[in-house]
């Protein structure tokens, strides 16, 4: 195993999205640019919420090594003028996704599998994150898009990538399924 030198050590071990990203951002914000930062997580979307989220804010994704169930993620600090992180600005709220349910659009949800197993929207499609760019081509750039995750980050790195591809009627849905109150289906209903 080929050992990766690192400035930091962050452990998000046991946590799920957004909680990672929320404190690698926190890590990040003290370290100086060209530093490394290595995220130890055992949740299996966090590989491509790291990637996406570093790609979103300038800074770079080194990439990931397993080691016994721990996925270790290196991210190299970008300097100031390179790190922006950008916003989808195509937002709306869910209740005005859910007045739109039956109209002929696409619901993208890009939660893990088994997120999207347990509930979801009816007639969603599920593509997770980490999937998004290898199936993009199952999506019509003729529809609108409402894309949804838990909370709004992962659908708003979504929604970035599909707009770099290309879509223009794509709109990231907030805060998410976290606080979807409109019908759902899955193992859970």
């Amino acid at each position: 195993m080929e050992n990766v030198k690192a400035n930091e050590v962050l452990d998000a071990k046991g946590l799920a999205c957004p909680m990672p990203i929320v404190k690698t951002k926190k890590v990040m914000n003290n370290l100086e640019a060209g530093q490394v930062l290595e995220v130890q997580a055992t949740d299996r979307g966090s590989k491509a919420d790291m990637k996406a989220w570093a790609e979103s804010t300038g800074h770079q994704f080194l990439g990931t090594i397993e080691d016994g169930g721990v996925l270790k993620h290196y991210l190299r600090k970008a300097s100031s003028d390179e790190s922006i992180e950008k916003k989808h600005p195509d937002v709306v709220k869910n209740e005005e996704l859910e007045q739109r349910l039956g109209e002929d659009v696409t619901i993208l949800d890009v939660r893990e599998s088994a997120e999207y197993a347990f509930t979801h929207i009816p007639g969603a499609i599920s593509i997770p994150l980490g999937e998004l760019e290898e199936r993009i081509g199952e999506l019509s750039k003729e529809k609108n898009i409402y894309v949804i995750c838990r909370t709004g980050n992962r659908s708003d790195l979504a929604c970035q990538l599909l707009g770099k591809n290309g879509f223009s009627q794509v709109i990231n849905v907030v805060p998410g399924m976290s606080q979807w109150t409109g019908t759902v289906t899955g193992i859970e209903s």
